[in-house]
């Protein structure tokens, strides 16, 4: 959740977490259609009759006006809401699947995100490899980075991915018992870079 300007902003809400006291949203962005993203019924908890929720056409499409409407983003397209720009950024799979040719997630059918307040850019990665156009991102301010193999990246290639577009500030989320370490260390000799780790609810 992020809030700029008196608005809340949910990223991929998911009921496994307390959202008990937590605010409706304003807007709502979702990644892709897998449950662990788009959870139906806590987007029903989540909206207000003013919310709006975007996703890629995939979401749109499966949600088919069960929560509300819902506005479609695809990849490389930039849109405006509440005043934050919404940039959608590819993200999928480039080796990993359930079999040849069947990536755990299809180029096209999600989106990372890029939302810019004012001057600061910030990068949800969404479930993705190190894919050419998250390497080449310019200018970000924050990026939040999923590590979680064998259907992300692990902690190791996560760094490295990261040392290619050099955000100001990093956090590693969607980790699953990943070594948060692993991929703070491996940055620690990048310069420019803070890495800040922070726990999943439930984590000793």
């Amino acid at each position: 959740m992020l809030e700029f300007d008196g608005k809340i902003i949910h990223i991929d809400p998911w009921s496994q977490a307390d959202y008990t006291g937590i605010p409706k949203a304003d807007l709502i962005v979702i990644t892709h259609t897998h449950a662990d993203h788009m959870d139906a019924a806590l987007l029903k908890m989540l909206r207000k009759e003013s919310t709006i929720l975007l996703g890629p056409p995939a979401v749109t499409d499966t949600l088919n006006g069960s929560v509300g409407d819902t506005d479609a983003i695809s990849n490389g397209e930039k849109k405006a809401f509440l005043g934050i720009e919404i940039e959608a950024v590819p993200m999928y799979n480039l080796k990993l699947g359930s079999g040849p040719g069947k990536p755990f997630h299809h180029k096209s059918i999600g989106n990372g995100y890029i939302l810019t307040f004012g001057d600061t850019r910030v990068y949800f990665s969404g479930d993705t490899e190190c894919v050419p156009e998250m390497r080449t991102l310019k200018n970000i301010s924050v990026a939040f980075v999923a590590m979680n193999p064998p259907r992300t990246m692990p902690p190791a290639e996560a760094a490295a991915c990261v040392a290619a577009f050099r955000p100001k500030i990093v956090y590693p989320y969607h980790y699953r018992g990943q070594n948060t370490q692993e991929f703070a260390d491996a940055l620690k000799n990048t310069p420019g870079i803070e890495v800040r780790l922070r726990k999943l609810e439930g984590e000793p």
